[in-house]
């Protein structure tokens, strides 16, 4: 078994609640309040910064030229139709400026903001692969419904979209190739710390959607 494999078995608990709670069923149904996804945007888009930062950190810590060239790739995606959807998602939900840029931030955003900010100062390549992975995967899992068509509102379902797909998914499979490859490098200690990183990074995932209520 990978060690990606490993982790998302002993996550299992926080990753399952996670990628099935009722944010996400509201969120392919169609059903959640406006002020529930208003919560939830305002809150991703505080880690927009931070996330391009720690891609940035994985080009420049990865230890061969064909990985960094896909995590170079990815990082100049991420700054184009992700943040164009935040603006556009945000515009729609009538929030102001000032609630845009600084609002008061929940505990799972903090947390996940000191973390990208740690990992990125840190600037280890399998720990940057860890909170990547996770934030990709689990997204990746909740969006990517075999059969299920998505909800028409544009909001739900561009953000939906955009977290599944065949770019999507090999992204995802590149990562996990990376992390298991990273992980068969390093010694026991660092192993255990990369499957601290990954715990923790899903624990913030369900925190997170949890915060949006």
């Amino acid at each position: 078994m990978s060690f990606s494999a490993e982790l998302r078995g002993r996550t299992a608990g926080d990753w399952d609640a996670a990628v099935t709670h009722r944010f996400v069923q509201q969120l392919w149904h169609g059903t959640a309040e406006p002020a529930v996804l208003r919560t939830y945007f305002v809150q991703d888009n505080q880690f927009l910064d931070s996330f391009v930062a720690l891609l940035g950190a994985a080009v420049a810590s990865a230890d061969q030229a064909g990985p960094r060239l896909v995590l170079a790739r990815q990082l100049g995606l991420i700054a184009g139709p992700e943040n164009d959807f935040f603006t556009r998602a945000l515009d729609a939900l009538g929030v102001p400026a000032a609630e845009r840029e600084a609002p008061p931030l929940s505990a799972p955003t903090a947390g996940f903001l000191e973390l990208m900010d740690r990992t990125r100062l840190g600037a280890d390549y399998g720990t940057c692969l860890a909170v990547l992975l996770v934030a990709e995967w689990l997204y990746l899992d909740w969006a990517d419904r075999d059969g299920e068509q998505p909800p028409t509102d544009p909001i739900n379902r561009e953000w939906i979209e955009l977290h599944r797909g065949p770019a999507f998914s090999a992204w995802v499979d590149f990562l996990r190739a990376e992390f298991d490859r990273i992980a068969i490098l390093v010694g026991d200690d660092a192993r255990a710390r990369l499957a601290s990183t990954f715990t923790h990074v899903v624990e913030l995932e369900r925190q997170f959607f949890d915060a949006a209520y």
